[in-house]
């Protein structure tokens, strides 16, 4: 099927699927070229907070940035309005395949014509949840880490993605003070998220097995690599729920048991989330 880019994308909103920790932060910095940034949420309080945190974090990021203008911020738990017109979707849901398969073929279906859509997902492939899509060339990977303090965005064809997408994301994404990286072949966890799940499986493996606490690897990492991100604190920041969907999908694909996944549940059990359930793997998170 020919494949038209978006036109006059300047004037054209982008929409962001889902509120949560990434959705809200991605958002955030879509919105620093003054386009409106419309985010969906099925639940409209997810929603409504993420506008609350993108309004108090933008001011200090766009003093960082260039001075644009902030972009209007609109909520919605109605795809169809809110995929009218936009040139550019952004799926951040849950890591739930099921859930993934079910969001595209809706943004196919109901998206314009042009608009390219695009899924953070940071352990699936685009490739394996596009059974409902009939517009697959423009469909790819979008993966963004945690900004506005990691700005590094991975961008990963479907296999069938239009190139010229990339030429255009490649070009536009550095207006968002955002910095865009080819993945050159299909890889699950991209190119970052394959050296990081090794570092994290084993951090988690080391505390499972006693053999250390989570701020003895932390400080260890921080000396070492003389980085602040170190892998629990990382972990906390990401959701350790969602680090658990993402080992369970990697276990399953890579035919092994999920022998850390006893530790991570034995905290979600207690609604210890990490940052934003107040607790995780530390509980200093005011």
């Amino acid at each position: 099927m020919w494949y038209t880019l978006p036109a006059e994308i300047g004037t054209r909103p982008i929409t962001v699927i889902g509120g949560g920790t990434l959705g809200r932060r991605i958002a955030l910095m879509l919105s620093l070229r003054g386009a409106e940034i419309r985010i969906f949420d099925t639940n409209l309080d997810v929603a409504r907070a993420a506008v609350e945190f993108i309004e108090q974090e933008r001011p200090a990021v766009a003093a960082s940035f260039d001075g644009a203008p902030a972009g209007e911020l609109t909520t919605s738990d109605d795809l169809a309005a809110a995929l009218r017109g936009a040139w550019l979707v952004v799926e951040a849901v849950p890591e739930k395949l099921e859930l993934k398969k079910k969001i595209f073929a809706d943004l196919d279906r109901l998206a314009e014509p042009d608009a390219i859509l695009a899924s953070n997902s940071s352990s699936f492939a685009t490739a394996e949840f596009m059974d409902g899509v009939n517009s697959p060339e423009r469909v790819l990977n979008m993966h963004f880490y945690m900004p506005p303090a990691a700005r590094s965005v991975e961008l990963m064809s479907s296999t069938s993605t239009d190139p010229r997408i990339f030429d255009l994301l490649t070009a536009e994404l550095p207006r968002y003070a955002l910095v865009p990286h080819l993945v050159r072949e299909q890889s699950t966890g991209f190119i970052f998220n394959r050296i990081w799940a090794a570092i994290k499986r084993e951090s988690l493996a080391v505390v499972a097995e006693g053999v250390a606490e989570p701020e003895d690897i932390d400080a260890l990492f921080a000396d070492l690599f003389k980085a602040d991100a170190a892998p629990f604190r990382f972990m906390d920041q990401v959701g350790l729920d969602v680090v658990l969907d993402i080992e369970n999908h990697y276990s399953e694909l890579e035919g092994r048991p999920n022998k850390v996944a006893p530790l991570l549940q034995e905290y979600i059990d207690k609604g210890w989330l990490g940052v934003k359930s107040g607790r995780g793997f530390y509980n200093d998170y005011a």
